[in-house]
C-alpha cells in the first residue's frame, strides 16, 4: 500500500484496531486495579477522576507498532533502507512508553503519595535513551541535518546534530507529558502533530514516514474514544513520553524540526509556562505569572470548562499546523 489514498486509509485501519481491543484493555485494567490517583494541590475537579485507569498509551502504541510492522514486513526483515527507516520511530515508541511504564506503574504502587520515578531519574533516563537515537538519525539513516523555510538546500550541523537532536528528544517527551493533563488534550494535540509532519513528508515522497504517522493518528483517535470528557481511561507518562518523542523523531527525519515550536505551540506554550512560572517564583520569592502552571490549569482557575479548554487549545493547534505546513512548502 504506497498510494498516498492508501497511507492516509491506514489511519482507519489503525482507529478500528484500537477502538475494538479498547474495551477488553480497560477492563484488564480495572481488574489489575491500575487506577490512578491525583496530587493534592490539583483543582477540585480532578478528585472525581481518581480511579480512572491510567496506562493508557499501551492502547495506542501496541496497534501503531503491530501495524506499522505488518505493513513493512518484507522491508524490516531485509532490513532495506525503507525497513530500518521506520524501525527507528516504532522503537522509539516503545521504549519511551516503556519508561513512561515504568514511571507510572511506580505511581500505581505509591498510591498514598502519587509519585513515580524522581524528576532527576527520569530526566537522566530519558537523555541516556535519547543519544543513541540521535546517533541512528545522523550517521545510520543519514537523515537531514536542517530544512529552513525558503532556503533550497540541506543546512548542514555537523557536530551540533547529536545535543541538538536529543535536546529536541527530551525536550518534545516532557512537553506532550506536561500537556496531558485534561480529557483528550494531549490525544487531539499529539495526533494534530503526528498528521501535520505525516503531510509534510508525502510532499517530501517519503511514503514510509507518512504512513507511520498516520497509522499512528489512527491509534491515537481510537484511544480518543475512550478518553474524550469524561474519560475512561488516562494515557499516563506511558503515552505522553513515547508521543512527544517519537513526533521529535518524526520532525528530524523530515529535516523540518525547526517548525516543532510552530507544529507543536501548544507543548511548547505548556512547557514555557511552567519555566516562566517557577523562575519567576523564585525570583520573586513566592509570586505568581499564571494562577497555576501548566498554562491549561490558568485558564480553568480562570472560570474556563474543561471542554472549552481542550477545544480552543485544539484550534490554535489546527491553526499553526497549517502555518507549518505552508512554511514547509515555501
Amino acid at each position: 500500500m504506497t498510494s498516498n489514498a492508501g497511507v492516509l486509509a491506514l489511519a482507519a485501519v489503525s482507529f478500528l484496531i484500537t477502538v475494538i481491543w479498547g474495551v477488553p484493555f480497560i477492563r484488564i485494567l480495572k481488574w489489575f486495579k491500575a487506577g490512578d490517583s491525583i496530587r493534592e494541590e490539583m483543582p477540585d475537579r480532578f478528585i472525581e477522576k481518581v480511579g480512572t485507569p491510567t496506562l493508557g498509551g499501551l492502547l495506542f502504541i501496541f496497534p501503531a507498532v503491530f501495524l506499522t510492522i505488518l505493513m513493512n514486513a518484507v522491508e524490516i526483515l531485509g532490513l532495506q533502507p525503507i525497513g530500518k527507516s521506520i524501525i527507528l520511530p516504532a522503537l522509539t515508541l516503545l521504549i519511551y512508553g516503556g519508561l513512561g511504564t515504568l514511571d507510572d506503574w511506580e505511581k500505581l504502587r505509591k498510591k498514598d503519595v502519587g509519585l513515580g520515578l524522581s524528576a532527576r531519574t527520569k530526566f537522566l533516563l530519558q537523555i541516556v535513551l535519547s543519544i543513541p537515537i540521535a546517533y541512528v538519525l545522523k550517521f545510520i539513516l543519514d537523515v537531514p541535518d536542517l530544512y529552513l523555510p525558503g532556503v533550497f538546500r540541506e543546512i548542514q550541523l555537523g557536530v551540533f546534530y547529536i545535543p541538538i537532536a536529543s535536546f529536541l528528544i527530551v525536550g518534545f517527551a516532557n512537553a506532550v507529558n506536561l500537556t496531558d493533563g485534561m480529557d483528550g488534550l494531549a490525544g487531539l494535540i499529539s495526533a494534530t502533530c503526528f498528521a501535520t509532519f505525516g503531510g509534510i513528508a508525502l510532499g517530501q515522497g517519503q511514503l514510509y514516514i507518512a504512513q507511520f504517522c498516520f497509522i499512528l493518528v489512527g491509534a491515537v483517535f481510537g484511544f480518543l474514544w475512550f478518553n474524550v470528557h469524561p474519560a475512561k481511561l488516562f494515557m499516563g507518562d506511558t503515552g505522553s513520553l513515547a508521543l512527544g518523542a517519537t513526533l521529535a523523531v518524526i520532525a528530524l527525519m523530515t529535516g523540518h524540526w525547526i517548525l516543532l515550536p510552530i507544529v507543536a505551540v501548544i507543548p511548547v506554550s505548556e512547557t514555557l509556562s511552567v519555566i516562566l512560572q517557577v523562575g519567576y517564583f523564585k525570583l520573586t520569592g513566592g509570586q505568581r505569572i499564571f494562577k497555576m502552571a501548566p498554562i491549561h490549569l490558568h485558564f480553568e482557575l480562570l472560570g474556563w470548562s474543561e471542554t472549552q479548554i481542550v477545544q480552543r487549545f485544539w484550534l490554535v493547534s489546527l491553526l499553526f499546523a497549517m502555518i507549518g505546513i505552508g512554511l514547509a512548502n515555501i
